[in-house]
């Protein structure tokens, strides 16, 4: 998905994965990172309150997958998207394409 595509938002959302992605020495930008910058941002929560997700549980939950991410032992503060964030970018591309 070219990211000249996403709305400022989301390319500020996902330079904030990349920036906690780095900061907790993970070995990639997973869609918890993504998920997590999201929900700090708090432009979701309409969203999920309309769903019925309970947004502090959802927040520990991602907190606590974060913190099981494996984390890198010499970080060199390269860090890319991971494949499962790459597949979720380009399946949001699909769907914004039908």
């Amino acid at each position: 998905m070219p990211l000249d595509k996403l709305t400022s938002r989301l390319q500020a959302a996902l330079a904030a994965a990349q920036s906690l992605a780095v900061g907790r020495d993970h070995l990639a930008v997973e869609p918890l990172h993504l998920l997590a910058t999201l929900l700090e941002d708090g432009g979701v929560d309409g969203l999920l309150q309309r769903a019925g997700v309970e947004g502090a549980r959802l927040r520990a939950d991602v907190d606590a997958g974060i913190e099981n991410l494996p984390r890198i032992g010499k970080p060199t503060g390269e860090v890319a998207a991971s494949p499962q964030l790459a597949r979720v970018l380009n399946l949001a591309d699909r769907a914004a394409q039908q």
